[in-house]
């Protein structure tokens, strides 16, 4: 008798698919007060608006640097494709994928999935560090869709992995594979900022990166330097920034870096965009060579420690 499927839902950003899609996009994100917060709360969408309307030219220019739209959807949607091959060993597995400011959305995924007959459902964030404003908002989301379904279904929630270890293993081999190529770089982990309320109010986040970073400090024996991204809105974000760290170190005599995009584990607008195009004009500017760790989307050992994930959760649920 074939055993009963096992849902696993990936969650993640989601990111417009067309220039035409810009605009859209920023307002679902900038609508979600869990993500940032704009003045009071009957104001937020209408800022939301105002901001999404003022960005969008200007975003729309990075997305058509990278060839017009974000590669994130087909990357994560291949993960999920990689994903369930892996896990076929091990149960019977359906994996699909639930964004949360673009299609596909929570509550265009979720109602197909369980009327297949999924009861069981692994969520599996594909962001290894916890934020309320990422992995909290999906689950959050997710949780209000499964609520209006007339099915029940039970959740096995993978909320952060900063230490799985395929996970460090990949990125220190990427870090060690640079430092061969130049040993004297300094290497720098740039991760996506979060308003600095965040981590005042408990946020998890900085703790995470931190034991990250922890880890593969241990594996590569060198230290790093870490720095933030990806900043959108006005309110104080985690610093250094990344142009600011690449400044400093030009100033104290540093003639390359390795960047290594320490919270992206698929390539997006971030590491194609900001980091590849902007943060390389910017250091080579300065008169220092820069290299970029390449980001981990399929790489196989990579999505080995995804079902690893997926098993762990399965087991203590006794699902398996």
């Amino acid at each position: 008798m074939k055993s009963a499927q096992i849902g696993v839902v990936l969650l993640n950003l989601g990111g417009p698919e067309r220039t035409a899609d810009v605009r859209s996009f920023l307002y679902n994100l900038f609508s979600d007060r869990l993500i940032i917060r704009l003045g009071p709360a009957f104001m937020q969408k209408l800022i939301a608006w105002w901001i999404a309307k003022r960005r969008a030219p200007k975003s729309q220019v990075f997305y058509e640097q990278i060839g017009g739209g974000s590669p994130l959807n087909k990357i994560t949607r291949q993960q999920g494709q990689a994903l369930e091959g892996q896990l076929a060993a091990d149960g019977n597995f359906k994996v699909c994928m639930a964004m949360r400011y673009w299609h596909p959305f929570a509550q265009e995924v979720l109602p197909e999935i369980v009327n297949s007959g999924v009861t069981k459902l692994v969520a599996l964030t594909l962001y290894p560090h916890y934020s309320v404003a990422t992995t909290g908002s999906s689950i959050l989301d997710l949780h209000d869709c499964l609520s209006k379904l007339p099915q029940q279904v039970e959740v096995a929630e993978i909320a952060s992995w900063p230490e799985q270890p395929d996970y460090i293993n990949c990125l220190s081999q990427k870090i060690m594979a640079a430092m061969r190529q130049d040993s004297e770089a300094e290497i720098v982990y740039s991760a996506h900022s979060l308003p600095v309320k965040f981590i005042d109010e408990g946020d998890p986040y900085l703790d995470h990166l931190h034991l990250t970073i922890a880890a593969l400090e241990k594996q590569t024996g060198k230290k790093g330097h870490l720095c933030f991204q990806s900043r959108s809105g006005p309110v104080e974000w985690l610093a250094p920034s990344t142009p600011d760290t690449i400044q400093q170190l030009a100033r104290e005599g540093c003639k390359s870096i390795i960047m290594v995009p320490i919270s992206f584990v698929s390539d997006h607008v971030e590491t194609l965009c900001e980091i590849d195009i902007q943060y390389r004009q910017l250091a080579e500017g300065l008169g220092m060579k820069f290299a970029r760790t390449a980001a981990l989307n399929t790489e196989q050992a990579f999505i080995t420690g995804l079902k690893k994930l997926v098993i762990k959760a399965c087991q203590e649920k006794k699902w398996l």
